[in-house]
C-alpha cells in the first residue's frame, strides 16, 4: 500500500484508534481537506462536500461493518487517486 494512503488515513483518524468511522471521514475532510490537498496528501479534486465524503466511506466499507480499516481505505484511495 502507498505511503500516501497511510498519511491520509492517519490524518483522518481523529481519535487515533486505527479505524475510520463515517463521522470521522466527513469531519476530517471538511476540516483538513483543503490543507491536505495543498500539501499534496490528497488530490485537490478529491476534496468534496459531505455527500462525497460519505460516498467515499460507503465505497470503501466493503464488509458493511460501518468502520474502515487501513486496508479497506487504502484499497479504495490507491485505486481512486491512482497511487
Amino acid at each position: 500500500m502507498s505511503d500516501k494512503a497511510r498519511t491520509l488515513f492517519d490524518a483522518l483518524d481523529l481519535d487515533h484508534d486505527g479505524t475510520l468511522t463515517r463521522a470521522e471521514v466527513i469531519s476530517a475532510l471538511r476540516a483538513k481537506g483543503p490543507t491536505l490537498a495543498a500539501r499534496g496528501v490528497i488530490p485537490a479534486w478529491g476534496v468534496g462536500d459531505d455527500d462525497a465524503s460519505s460516498a467515499l466511506f460507503d465505497e470503501a466499507d466493503r464488509n458493511g461493518d460501518r468502520v474502515l480499516t487501513f486496508d479497506e481505505f487504502a484499497t479504495l484511495v490507491n485505486r481512486r487517486f491512482g497511487w
